[in-house]
Order: C-alpha cells, then structure tokens, then sequence
C-alpha cells in the first residue's frame, strides 16, 4: 500500500502496514485544522518490526563494503529524483516550518548517504604495527545489530538520515520512532528506503512509551536521540542500564558574541537568521547574544531593522516566521519572555502575540535588552524566536559570559580580527563554534555538543563509529610455541636471580 495520511499506518521495508492502535488526528498548528492520523503501534505490531529488522541484518551484514554502498547510493538517488513536494508540504503543515526550508531539508539529505557510502568503504579497520615477529596484529569494525532512531520535530527527516545512513553504512538495521508531531511527513518519506533489503529499516509511530520499549528491548543495540535534555537524560540512563551505547543530541542555549570589529551588517543578518530561522525552534539557535560595549547600540540598531522585515504566517504561503509547533511550545516562550521582563529586560521589538494572526500558534520575532543572568531565558533552553542581548565591556568578557551556561551545543562570532576567531575557537566550550557564518554543518565534521548538550557524535567519522563496535585480531600464520608461554624456566623466578617476563 502507498502512505496516505489519512490511514494509520507504520513502515517496515518496503511496505506500509495499516496501524491498529487508537487513531489521534494531526493539527496543523497555523491553521488548527486537521492534517492526518497517526496511530502509535501496538506491541504485537512493534515486535513484528523488531523480528523483521533483526532478521534483515543478519544477511546485510554480511554484505561486502562495496555492495552495500551502491545500495546506499541508490537511496540518495531516490531522495534526489524523486517528486519531494508532498513530503515538504506535509512537514510544513504538520509543524509549521516554511515551505522552503522543509524542501531544501530533504534535498540535504542525499549528501549523507553518499558520504557514509564511500567512508565505510573506504575506513574498515586499522593494521597496527605489530608487538610480536610474525604476528599480524589488527582491528576491524562490526556493526552492532538494531539501532533505534528517536527524533525530534524540528528536522524529522534531515536528522533522521544523519544517523540512519551511518548506521545502514556500518551494517545494522535501523528502527526510526518519529516524533509524533511529524510522523506524517517522515512516513511519506519512506519509500526512499525502497531499495534496501526486505525489514532493514522500520518506522514506528508512536509516544514515550514505544521509545522506552525500543531501547529496553533485548532485539536492538543502540540508539540515537536528539530532542530536549531532560528527555535525552532518561533515554541516556535507559541505554545505559541496558549497556547500549547512545548518541545524545540534547539541545542548547547557544552563544552569539558580536566583537567591537565586528562587521555590524554581516553581523546584523546573520544574527535574524541565527536566532529566528524557523522560529527559533533549532536546537543550535543563537539565544544569548553578547554585544560589545562600543558597537552594542549600532549592533542593536541594525538587528530590530532587519528582523523587521520578516513576514509572519503560514508556512505554506511567503513567510520567514512560521507558527510554533503547538500551544505548550508558545506557552512556554512566553512565560520566559514575560519572565525577563519582569525582572528588568527590555523589549526592543516583537513580545507578543501577532495581532494580524488570531489562529494558530505564531508569536512574534522579539528581541530583548538589558538581560542579565539570573533571567529563566539566560537559563534555560527558549526554543522559539527569541534572541536576549546582553552588553559586555570586551571580547574577553563575552567569552566568559558565553561560557557560563550549562549547555554546549554550539556558539557564534562575528569579527574581522584573525585573532579574535582564534582565541574563540580555543576557548569558547561548545562542541561546534562558527566564526561570521552561524550554523553550518558538513557531513565531514562531527556535529555534537559539550556539557549536558549531548553524547557523542553525528555526522564525520565519529558518527560511522557510534554505530559499530571494534574487534582486536592477532594472527600468526606459522604456529610456534612462544617463549612467555608456561611453564617459565627456573631462571625467570626472583628466587633464582632471574627477571619477570613482560
């Protein structure tokens, strides 16, 4: 059957299966009107995936490095030739995000399967050299089994491939858990996958509760989360009980430093797009901005004009500034704005909700001043389109002011002194830093955060480990008794003179 969202359904390749679990209807949270049905799968219905998957990897990872690649290479080719706008408009109507951002997330997507593709290929072990004559000493890399992909709504599918193509490429089945906010847009997504072996990759709808069934399971042995630190804490302890290893994206408060040599336009734009790119709901957002004393009010200036020009509404129609993914989220970014203000901020631009869209669950691109630390927004992640600048006398301070957070995903600089973006990029504590060009990623470098940011990597080689195990091999291929080996002769004893073997 093909994916209708308007019939539940869970995916294991390469077919849609109609979901038995009790229906919940999809609001689009611009218009409050309904999208689809999604139905969390049953037990019966998760450990039928769970057989599926388990038996599919025993044969893929058998497969050589270069089939498996070509297989991986037809998946990216399918991301690119296939018609993607139905997907994105789905993704648009389900969480809010522009149209043009949800297509040109898809588009990434085919980069990382290409390059776990080759780097599979080409990166399978390493020969060491060797601590005995005649022994080829080695270690190789096996893939782990079942990895379980628990994802967040932000960037359902982008992040979803990150991980899901590192751990195809190291030879494991992959059970991915949507997040339920957009569960239709990865479903329709899907067919994809089409070219991978029967049960090699499944798609289960559903809550907290099929995500803790997942991770508990005996039948799968890893797993990867991106979403909010409180829950990554609780899948990370989850995975540990059960000796799993897990890869923990938690989100942030991120750090933008503007330096008085700052180019001030440059600055100025790339800061709207840092803090408000999809209403602020990234998990590498710039929230806290620290201005230097001489260029904070031209900085500022600069700033409310060109946040200005962003158009609210819905995603689907010419606008910058989509809705917040549902009531609570816009709750809660309310409550830490309203929280700054009494305790002294001031609002430079936005505050409230925008009095031209009654429906849904928009609130305004806001800027505010005079933050101090104390403040639940310096605190906390916002996750909505909120940026808080705070002024610092110099390039040091904001360093350490940036630093001073429990978080660690990533943080930003603007400057034109060399100097300057060195020191940063020292000392600023955070698992990526961008210097006059905020976030960025490749699928080269490993993205991740430091602090209760995360565990471990996505994305480079790191991101190809965290889905295999090593494996030390010694040979020799011409048996000989060894000289350690018992029994020692008397002359290695203390007592007859003689020395210990090591």
């Amino acid at each position: 059957m093909s994916f209708d969202p308007n019939q539940p359904s869970f995916f294991i390749t390469p077919a849609f299966i109609g979901a038995g679990g009790g229906p919940l209807t999809v609001t689009d949270p611009a218009t409050l009107e309904p999208v689809g049905i999604i139905a969390e799968v049953s037990e019966a219905e998760r450990e039928k995936a769970l057989d599926a998957a388990q038996a599919a990897q025993r044969h893929w990872r058998r497969v050589d490095a270069k089939s498996r690649s070509q297989v991986l290479h037809r998946i990216a080719s399918a991301i690119e030739s296939r018609d993607m706008r139905r997907c994105a408009e789905l993704m648009s109507r389900e969480m809010g995000k522009p149209y043009p951002e949800a297509i040109g997330e898809i588009a990434n997507c085919a980069g990382a399967f290409r390059y776990f593709a080759e780097m599979a290929r080409d990166e399978a072990g390493k020969v060491a050299g060797t601590t005995q004559t005649g022994s080829f000493q080695f270690a190789r890399y096996e893939p782990l089994g079942v990895s379980v992909h628990i994802m967040p709504f932000n960037f359902p599918i982008l992040l979803m491939c990150w991980t899901v193509a590192a751990s195809l490429a190291a030879g494991n089945a992959c059970i991915v858990k949507p997040a339920p906010a957009t569960t239709l847009s990865t479903l329709e997504f899907m067919p994809v996958f089409n070219a991978l072996p029967e049960g090699l990759l499944c798609c289960l709808p559903g809550g907290a509760e099929v995500a803790q069934a997942l991770i508990a399971s005996p039948k799968t042995h890893a797993v990867a989360f991106t979403g909010s630190v409180g829950a990554g804490k609780a899948v990370a302890a989850a995975a540990a009980a059960q000796m799993k290893p897990a890869v923990i994206e938690a989100g942030g408060s991120d750090a933008m430093i503007v330096s008085a040599k700052a180019p001030l336009e440059v600055a100025a734009s790339g800061a709207v797009t840092a803090a408000f790119h999809m209403s602020g709901q990234v998990c590498t957002s710039a929230e806290r901005l620290f201005v230097v004393d001489g260029v904070h009010d031209a900085f500022l200036e600069a700033f409310v004009a060109a946040a200005k020009g962003l158009r609210i509404g819905n995603g689907l129609a010419k606008s910058e500034i989509g809705p917040l993914v549902s009531e609570a989220a816009r709750e809660k970014v309310m409550a830490l704005v309203e929280d700054a203000r009494s305790k002294g901020a001031h609002v430079a631009l936005g505050g409230k909700v925008p009095g031209d869209q009654p429906v849904g669950w928009f609130y305004e691109p806001t800027i505010l001043t005079g933050v101090t630390p104390e403040m639940a927004v310096m605190q906390e992640e916002c996750f909505g389109p909120v940026a808080s600048i705070c002024r610092v006398r110099d390039f040091d301070e904001a360093l350490e002011r940036a630093n001073d957070s429990r978080f660690g995903l990533g943080a930003s600089v603007f400057t034109t002194s060399l100097a300057e973006a060195m020191e940063a990029a020292e000392r600023l504590e955070a698992g990526m830093v961008w210097v006059n060009n905020p976030l960025i990623d490749n699928d080269a470098l490993p993205f991740g955060g430091w602090k209760m940011s995360g565990l471990g990597r996505e994305l480079s080689r790191l991101g190809l480990d965290a889905f295999r195990r090593s494996k030390m091999v010694v040979i020799d291929h011409k048996p000989a008794i060894q000289d350690w080996w018992y029994p020692y002769p008397d002359d290695w004893f203390y007592e007859t003179g003689g020395r210990s073997h090591t």
